[in-house]
C-alpha cells in the first residue's frame, strides 16, 4: 500500500540559486545502481554533473555570507536503486478513468483536461518522466481531445514532458476528407507525431501515404497502430515508412504473424508492445490481442527488432485494471522469458525514450538528469515490487512515493521486522 508517509528518501534543505550559475544543486547520497555500486550523485541544473563513492563528492556548496545555509537539497537514498526515468511510449489519456462510468465519459474541455492531467500525473508517480498518448481526431471528436493534451501539456511543464499523437479514423476518399484537414490542422497546434491505424480505412496503403505527406510537412514522426498480422501488408507500410526512418514506431503487433519480425527487422523500426494490455484504447475494430503472447515477441528480440514496452490503458475499455506502471510492464516482459531484467528495463527507459526522439540516459556525468529511485537492492528485486519510489525530472524531484508495510503482534508471530536494506535481508517492500 502506497501513502505518503515518512519512511522514504528525505531531503535536506529546499534548493536555492546555486551561485556557480548552473542551478539548484541536487545532491543524491548513498544509492545503489544497477552494477551493485554505492554511489553519490551530484546534480546541477538538468544535467548529472557527477558521480562518485559515497561521501567522495563533497558537500553541497554554501552561499557566500551564509556558511550555514547551503545551496540545494540533499537526499538519502540509503535502500534504494537509481536507474534512468522510465518512459510512457504508447498511452491512451483521452480514454483514461472510463472503465467504471455507466456511459461514454463527457467530451467537455474541462473534463478531457482533467482525465489527460490525472493520467499523467498518474504515470508520473510510477517513474515515467517522459509521455506520449496517441489522441483521437476528427470525426465527432474534432480537436477537442488534442486541445485537452495540449493544454495539461503547459499545466505540466517542469513536471513531466508530455507528447501526443494526432490519429484520424479515416483519411482516404470522400470520407476521409474531414480527417485530412484535421489532421494537418493538428499538427499545426502542436502535435508532436502523426498516427493513426491504417488498417481501419478502406485504403490502408492510401491511409499510409497521405500521413506521410503531412508527417513531412510538418516534420515530425510517425507512430502507427498495425496488429502486423499479414506479413504481405506488413512489408508494404514497411516500404512506405522507409524514407521516414529512424523517426518511425509500430505498435502494437499483438498479431504478430510469421515471417513479420523480419519484416520489421529489416524495416529498422521500432516497435512498441503492450505487455499489461488485452487490446488497444480507442481503436474500435482493430483486433485486441491475448495480452502477452512471448512466442511472438521472443520472436521479435532474435531477429533484432528494437523492442520498446508501453501500458496501453489506464483503467479504460481495453483495460479496466490498468496501472501505467512501466516497472510492472518491463516485470511481465521478464516473468514471461521474452526479455533478461536488465534488457526488460531498457524497453521502459532508454528504448522508450529513444521511441519518443529523446536522448538517452545513464547514471553518469553529463547525461540529462531522468532518474528514478526505487526501494530495491537490485533491478530484479525492484521488478518484483518496488513500491516506494522518487522520480527525478530536469534536475528536480517531482514526485514521491513511500509504501509502509507493518504485521499485527510482530512479537508473538516472530515476523521478521521492517529493513532498510543495509542489513543483507532486503528492503522492507
Amino acid at each position: 500500500m502506497d501513502s505518503a508517509a515518512a519512511d522514504g528518501p528525505q531531503p535536506g534543505p529546499g534548493p536555492a540559486a546555486n551561485p556557480l550559475g548552473h542551478g539548484p544543486v541536487l545532491l543524491l547520497t548513498g544509492a545503489r545502481l544497477a552494477d551493485g555500486r554505492v554511489v553519490d550523485v551530484r546534480i546541477s541544473g538538468d544535467r548529472i554533473q557527477a558521480v562518485g563513492t559515497t561521501g567522495g563528492l563533497g558537500p553541497l556548496p554554501a552561499l557566500p555570507g551564509a556558511p550555514t545555509v547551503t545551496t540545494g537539497a540533499r537526499i538519502d537514498l540509503r535502500g534504494y536503486l537509481l536507474l534512468p526515468a522510465p518512459a510512457e511510449a504508447h498511452a491512451h489519456y483521452d480514454v483514461a478513468f472510463s472503465a467504471a462510468l455507466p456511459e461514454p465519459p463527457p467530451e467537455t474541455s474541462a473534463d478531457l483536461t482533467r482525465r489527460v492531467t490525472e493520467a499523467a500525473l498518474t504515470s508520473l508517480g510510477y517513474g515515467a518522466t517522459a509521455q506520449r498518448t496517441h489522441v483521437r481526431i476528427g470525426d465527432v471528436h474534432g480537436l477537442r481531445r488534442l486541445e485537452a493534451v495540449l493544454t495539461a501539456q503547459q499545466a505540466l511543464r517542469g513536471l513531466a514532458e508530455l507528447q501526443a499523437v494526432a490519429m484520424p479514423r479515416l483519411l482516404t476518399g470522400r470520407a476521409g476528407a474531414d480527417g485530412r484537414a484535421q489532421l494537418r490542422e493538428a499538427l499545426k497546434l502542436g502535435a508532436t507525431a502523426a498516427g493513426g491505424c491504417p488498417e481501419l480505412d478502406p485504403d490502408p496503403a492510401g491511409y499510409v501515404q497521405l500521413l506521410l505527406e503531412a508527417a513531412r510537412e510538418a516534420d515530425c514522426p510517425v507512430d502507427l497502430h498495425t496488429t502486423a498480422a499479414d506479413p504481405a501488408r506488413l512489408a508494404r507500410l514497411a516500404g512506405a515508412l522507409a524514407p521516414l526512418r529512424p523517426r518511425v514506431v509500430l505498435g502494437p503487433c499483438g498479431s504478430l504473424a510469421p515471417g513479420a519480425s523480419t519484416v520489421l527487422a529489416n524495416a529498422g523500426v521500432r516497435v512498441v508492445c503492450l505487455p499489461q494490455n488485452g487490446g488497444c484504447a480507442g481503436l474500435e475494430g482493430l483486433a485486441p490481442a491475448s495480452g502477452l503472447r512471448s512466442a511472438p515477441l521472443r520472436e521479435l528480440v532474435k531477429a533484432g527488432v528494437p523492442l520498446v514496452a508501453g501500458s496501453g490503458s489506464l483503467r479504460d475499455g481495453a483495460n479496466p485494471v490498468g496501472r501505467a506502471d512501466p516497472l510492472e510492464a518491463a516485470y511481465l516482459l521478464a516473468a514471461g522469458g521474452v526479455l533478461g531484467p536488465e534488457a526488460a528495463y531498457d524497453a521502459v527507459s532508454n528504448q522508450a525514450r529513444l521511441a519518443l526522439g529523446l536522448p538517452p540516459v545513464r547514471v553518469d556525468a553529463g547525461f540529462p538528469a531522468e532518474l528514478l529511485a526505487v526501494r530495491g537492492d537490485s533491478l530484479a528485486g525492484a521488478l518484483a515490487g518496488g513500491h516506494s519510489r522518487l522520480v527525478v525530472h530536469s534536475g528536480r524531484v517531482v514526485s514521491r512515493t513511500s509504501a509502509v508495510r507493518e504485521f499485527a503482534d510482530t512479537v508473538a508471530l516472530a515476523l521478521p521486522r521492517q529493513s532498510d536494506g543495509t542489513d543483507g535481508r532486503g528492503p522492507d517492500e
